[in-house]
């Protein structure tokens, strides 16, 4: 792997985890074998993130739009799911990994609320770094329960008007007090935002891969660390 600049790694580190599908069709096998095999590439994900001083990884495991797919893909999505949940949750406490699930949750079981509220409560306090796993998420649906928010404060009168900035709207959307998006990666070939963390990747740099998601390894984040690392980030100011 290529050696990386220790000064320059991407604080926030965000993924749009595409390709499971395709990946099981190549085998001959069913979308949910490539979802199986989805989990091993996010394992390796989170170890690199964590060796090379990553503060926060965002999954876009599942989108609100994702509700749309065939029944029996969403049920085996969810179990899959519950059952990472069990298995590696211990694992990240144990590497003082925080996980917050980001996204409307009303929508989950009862069983898997009650599975993400025991996930989050037992890493909360870790600090080596924030995995999030951004699931019924959507970008848009983000900013308007932060909008809602914050126009039910200005209601009760908690909140002026003239109050609300940039600043103060950042709190509300569910990445909350952690960094702005440094580097959006995806896989699969696919040139797509699809509805993932608009406010928060503002100025992000973009990294597209053909590999897919099960085949996505530490080699590869390296390759993309090592192509952040080598763009002049401006954040719209001149050259």
């Amino acid at each position: 792997m290529n050696e990386l600049n220790p000064n320059n790694i991407p604080k926030h580190v965000a993924i749009i985890m595409d390709g499971n599908g395709r990946w099981a069709k190549q085998q001959g096998k069913m979308r949910v074998f490539g979802h199986t095999n989805g989990v091993k590439a996010v394992r390796k994900s989170v170890s690199y993130a964590r060796q090379i001083g990553v503060q926060s990884l965002t999954l876009y495991a599942f989108s609100s739009e994702n509700w749309n797919r065939p029944e029996a893909e969403v049920s085996a999505l969810m179990n899959l799911f519950m059952q990472a949940l069990d298995r590696e949750v211990k694992k990240l406490h144990k590497n003082n990994i925080r996980l917050l699930i980001l996204g409307d949750k009303s929508k989950f079981s009862a069983q898997l609320q009650q599975k993400i509220a025991r996930a989050e409560k037992l890493t909360e306090n870790n600090t080596a770094l924030t995995v999030n796993i951004a699931a019924n998420y959507g970008g848009c649906w983000d900013i308007v329960q932060a909008a809602q928010a914050l126009a039910q404060q200005v209601k009760s009168g908690e909140l002026a008007v003239e109050e609300i900035n940039e600043t103060v709207f950042q709190q509300r959307l569910v990445t909350q007090n952690q960094p702005a998006v440094d580097l959006l990666i995806r896989t699969s070939g696919e040139q797509r935002i699809s509805n993932f963390l608009l406010w928060q990747i503002a100025y992000a740099e973009l990294y597209f891969t053909d590999v897919l998601w099960p085949d996505f390894d530490e080699q590869e984040f390296n390759r993309a660390i090592c192509a952040f690392q080598q763009r002049e980030r401006r954040f719209g100011g001149s050259e």
